[in-house]
């Protein structure tokens, strides 16, 4: 039996292909035809997560006071952990029982807010291009999303003054990300302050994705929402520790910021999972707490990356300014041709993949994002393939 006559819900019918899952396809195909992939497409850290993390998620699965149910809201000393993290980075004081819920990754909690707080034709503010879950969740939601267009000669940050206050008026919820995925764009403080009082004006739920607090280089220091005056009280924040502590695999974040906020996403999820498995939780206390050392070899693991490929990139014909964060670089199809087209080119021609800046929405089309995912060794053959392709800007 086929059951031809069972059609998935209409909001899975409205969703487009889900672009990784397309690469992947693509992938499996090169990989089949066999090219030797440099794959610098996802956003998936290559290097291992850190050993005292690994060994205390050992001893923590021998434990087997870990292997029940966890609590819905997480434990609490990894609760008390998030928090003291935010006092020690950001001076922010947080209540561990009612401002901090630990999530499967940060991708399950920015789609379960959505779920949580859009009823279907409420009108979510999305910048474009952005992470494919901003505009995902609120999608699946049954959310109408009106997309604010970012533009490179404003360096990629969001003009508040484009939007309509008639837009505004009717808004709910505004997603935004700085540092940026997929551009690598920074926010000035001033931005913050500035989005903070927009929202209370129009009385919008602000949601920020800081999952790239962490990868600044230059010295550079991430904004946190929460350290804003009138922050907290307007908006939540998203953190994973799937970059910084290569804990991709892990499926481990967290949210912090408005009780009732997070009170609200807490109680849709007691009804769709039973939380994060305490071992794991254990092993992401242990990654909060690392000696700043760790964090230092990361940051320099990706700015060495980050100018070796942009130099390279240069002998090319390509200007692709540096990022002060993430983990990639947002870089500019050659004239004439769009992005899906030049990321197939790219893949067909030389076996290195990257990611069409229109899978971030339709603000991306004319780029691709560039994962800093490999060493440089395997940059450097990346570079020579595309030189030897004679493709370039």
């Amino acid at each position: 039996m086929t059951l031809d006559w069972i059609s998935p819900a209409d909001r899975l019918q409205a969703l487009p292909p889900y672009v990784f899952a397309r690469l992947d396809e693509l992938k499996a195909r090169a990989r089949e035809q066999g090219l030797d992939l440099i794959d610098l497409g996802m956003g998936n850290p290559d290097g291992a997560t850190p050993q005292p993390v690994v060994e205390a998620a050992i001893a923590a699965v021998q434990n087997s006071a870990n292997h029940g149910y966890p609590p819905f809201e997480g434990t609490a000393s990894f609760r008390k952990t998030i928090t003291n993290w935010y006092r020690r980075r950001y001076h922010v004081e947080l209540d561990p029982n009612s401002e901090a819920l630990p999530l499967l990754g940060s991708k399950e909690g920015l789609t379960h807010l959505a779920i949580a707080y859009i009823n279907p034709g409420d009108l979510v503010l999305v910048p474009s291009p952005a992470y494919p879950a901003h505009f995902r969740g609120p999608a699946i939601a049954g959310g109408k999303i009106h997309s604010i267009i970012l533009k490179p000669e404003n360096d990629w940050v969001i003009d508040l003054g484009t939007i309509p206050d008639a837009v505004a008026e009717q808004a709910k919820i505004l997603y935004f990300n700085y540092p940026s995925n997929p551009t690598g764009a920074t926010a000035p403080r001033e931005f913050f302050k500035d989005i903070v009082a927009f929202a209370r004006k129009f009385q919008i739920l602000l949601v920020h994705d800081l999952c790239y607090a962490e990868l600044a280089f230059d010295g550079y220091e991430p904004t946190s929402l929460l350290e804003i005056p009138g922050g907290k009280e307007i908006g939540v924040e998203f953190h994973t520790l799937s970059k910084t502590y290569n804990m991709a695999g892990w499926r481990v974040g967290f949210v912090v910021g408005n009780s009732r906020i997070i009170q609200g996403l807490r109680t849709l999820k007691t009804n769709l999972d039973y939380g994060i498995f305490a071992a794991i939780q254990t092993a992401a206390e242990t990654a909060l707490q690392l000696p700043d050392r760790y964090l230092l070899e990361v940051q320099e693991r990706y700015r060495t990356r980050r100018d070796f490929l942009i130099n390279g990139l240069a002998e090319l014909g390509w200007n692709v300014p540096k990022p002060l964060a993430t983990m990639y670089l947002w870089v500019p199809c050659p004239p004439g041709i769009g992005s899906t087209d030049f990321a197939l080119n790219v893949l067909q021609q030389t076996g290195v993949v990257v990611t069409p800046g229109n899978a971030f929405g339709i603000g991306g089309e004319g780029y691709v994002r560039v994962s800093l995912i490999a060493d440089c060794d395997r940059l450097g053959e990346a570079l020579r393939r595309l030189k030897q392709a004679n493709i370039h800007f």
